[in-house]
């Protein structure tokens, strides 16, 4: 008998090396990894890691494509088709509602209840370092990050 998928199982599978997720099928108890879209890692990806589109709520993600002209106070602007393409994608592969009850503060993957608990270990003086700078900042501690693997086995937090 498998054990039933928990909204913090999709998140732990996010960690081990999952691109992202997304339900194999409506109410299954599984979870499949989701490649990330060419298209999205190469526009997103070149300002900060591409984060999983598991990660957000789809209604988040829409929020964040609608004020791409004002993105955290960058102009993250697309031409239509291709943030027409993106925003489809980021909420054809959102979380689904059981993992994700409500959008985090700001839409900020940082702000969400699964990310303050998987990095209450973390020292309050690491996410000022120089060499992290934000919780944002993936890759300062996850050098794996633009291709999707946060595993924990592999973390590495700067001193």
């Amino acid at each position: 008998m498998t054990p039933r998928a928990t909204p913090w199982s999709a998140v732990l599978a996010a960690f081990v090396g999952l691109s992202a997720l997304a339900p194999v099928q409506a109410g299954a108890d599984t979870w499949k990894p989701v490649r990330l879209l060419p298209a999205y890692r190469n526009e997103c990806g070149t300002c900060h890691a591409p984060y999983p589109p598991g990660l957000l709520p789809a209604a988040s993600w829409q929020r964040l494509m609608g004020t791409l002209p004002h993105h955290y106070g960058a102009d993250a602007s697309l031409d239509a088709p291709a943030a027409a393409a993106l925003s489809a994608w980021l909420a054809a592969n959102a979380a689904v509602p059981r993992r994700s009850r409500e959008a985090p503060a700001q839409d900020r993957i940082t702000r969400s209840r699964w990310f303050v608990r998987e990095h209450d270990e973390v020292p309050p003086a690491a996410w000022t370092s120089a060499a992290v700078k934000s919780p944002a900042n993936c890759g300062a501690c996850h050098a794996q990050a633009a291709d999707g693997d946060f595993d924990e086995r592999r973390v590495r937090i700067p001193r």
